[in-house]
């Protein structure tokens, strides 16, 4: 299993997860523009969602302004943009393809299916009329392959790595989002833990489908600091970074159990998953929450790395 069968499962998962994480930035971004007041405000959030994908610099190369059909036919679908959301699609089906024998029909299919739809639904430049359309289609298809791996594969090292690379993903998506995010709703400082724009807060909830979800363990109030505190600490919610990482060092002990040995790895997450539970919010906001996530960032990318070495694998 390991070597190209572990890297191509891992990087099917990885590149479905940061293609549905893109897909709902840019869903947060255009909610977030519309509610700003000028063309400068707006294309400022648009900013902030290259920002928040790492892609800002080579965006400014190949274009001057910020508009929001450009940036997000940029993310979505232009072809010199490796870190498009067709190219992520297609490289998780090149993947899935590779190790095809090594998944179920279900789980191949329902890949498979999800970047020809999406090919097709990308053909052509997007509209703002056509970009909801669009954005559910890449979430759909992440939704159908989870689903797909859940329901019929087996609970072996191919579900463990494909179960990993989705949680590294997600952990170090939430943790850039409210990064860049935070500040950029919070005017000052001073208002940390005051009551602010409903909307606005709403808004950055759903770029990680969490709105819901802290809506119900917080009677629909949106307090900055509990935000953060829901998005780091929170153990119940599936895109929290304590969660990503208790998912991961359970995946991680299964490789563990299988091969008869535990690597590197499994003490960096072991160290890592120690200091997130034994922290609290007021500690983190103490310390820097920028610092925070900064660090938080670095060491998910280490676990990373040293999961890929440990296991004979990269991108």
């Amino acid at each position: 299993m390991l070597g190209r069968a572990a890297n191509g499962v891992y990087w099917m998962s990885r590149y479905l997860e940061r293609a549905e994480n893109t897909a709902r930035l840019i869903d947060v971004g255009f909610h977030l523009a519309l509610t700003r007041g000028n063309r400068q405000s707006q294309d400022e959030e648009w900013k902030s969602v290259l920002t928040t994908t790492g892609q800002l610099e080579d965006y400014c190369q190949k274009h001057s302004d910020f508009s929001g059909t450009q940036v997000f036919n940029y993310l979505l679908r232009e072809k010199d943009n490796p870190g498009s959301v067709l190219a992520m699609v297609e490289n998780a089906r090149t993947n899935a393809r590779v190790v095809r024998t090594s998944l179920t029909n279900s789980v191949w299919e329902t890949t498979n299916e999800g970047w020809m739809n999406l090919r097709e639904l990308l053909s052509r430049p997007v509209r703002e009329t056509s970009l909801g359309e669009v954005l559910t289609q890449i979430r759909r298809t992440g939704t159908l392959v989870r689903g797909a791996l859940e329901g019929t594969m087996l609970r072996n090292e191919v579900f463990n790595f494909s179960r990993i690379g989705t949680f590294i993903e997600r952990a170090d998506n939430t943790a850039r989002i409210l990064d860049v995010k935070y500040y950029v709703l919070l005017p000052s400082t001073a208002w940390v833990g005051s009551s602010l724009d409903n909307v606005q807060w709403d808004t950055l909830l759903r770029s990680v489908a969490g709105n819901r979800a802290y809506s119900w363990l917080n009677a629909g109030s949106m307090d900055p600091r509990g935000i953060a505190r829901f998005l780091i600490l929170d153990g119940q919610f599936p895109r929290s970074l304590i969660f990503c990482y208790d998912k991961i060092r359970s995946n991680m002990a299964g490789l563990a159990k299988e091969y008869g040995r535990e690597v590197s790895a499994h003490q960096l997450l072991r160290d890592a998953g120690a200091k997130l539970h034994q922290i609290t919010i007021e500690e983190i906001f103490e310390g820097g929450l920028h610092e925070y996530l900064q660090a938080f960032i670095s060491k998910t990318i280490e676990i990373g790395s040293a999961i890929a070495a440990d296991y004979r694998f990269s991108e």
